[in-house]
């Protein structure tokens, strides 16, 4: 964790000390819950090793998947952790999780405490916006042949780790579809 901290070049080593010593480190079990829909998310989680995915219930009853969380990378339910409102998602692990978590309280107190928790909460608030742009993004403009592609790339590792079920919801298709597309990669 501490490598990723000082890759934004912007908190001191005794900052990153100090928020070391206010989080805890947490191994979750693969199916226990980050969070749940209903409940209001008072914490972020950076996770060392292993995958959460979050999903939500569409109208319909359907359980979505709209994202995984690889390790390297932060979790929390973020509009319910910004409001103080019910999280419409749950965060579930896929795997063991190894996390890192802090509660809102304490990044309120790191973040009173120095200018530069204030500048790294913004950039990590830019870096969630951005996600979730390109997550919009690659919903609505790629394939599913494309979405898949990109998840091979960039997470080959994670990929034998997902639930089909899950990687189809994900992408937006049925599971027959995903076995086609994977064949076709596969060749």
């Amino acid at each position: 964790m501490e490598p990723f901290l000082k890759s934004f070049q912007v908190l001191t080593d005794e900052e990153i000390r100090q928020m070391q010593a206010v989080g805890q480190y947490r191994v979750l079990k693969k199916d226990d819950f980050f969070i749940q829909e209903g409940q209001v998310c008072k914490k972020v989680g950076f996770v060392i090793s292993g995958l959460f995915r979050s999903f939500y219930y569409n109208s319909a009853g359907e359980e979505i998947t709209y994202c995984f969380t690889f390790s390297k990378d932060f979790v929390t339910a973020y509009s319910s952790f910004i409001t103080q409102n019910v999280a419409l998602e749950s965060i579930q692990a896929l795997t063991d999780v190894e996390v890192f978590v802090i509660a809102k309280e304490e990044i309120r107190k790191l973040e009173e405490s120095s200018l530069n928790w204030m500048k790294f909460s913004k950039m990590m608030a830019e870096q969630e916006y951005i996600t979730l742009e390109k997550r919009m993004f690659l919903l609505q403009k790629e394939s599913a042949e494309h979405k898949y592609k990109d998840l091979l790339e960039n997470y080959p590792d994670y990929l034998q780790l997902i639930p089909l079920n899950y990687l189809a919801s994900y992408l937006g298709i049925t599971q027959r579809h995903l076995s086609r597309i994977r064949k076709s990669f596969m060749l």
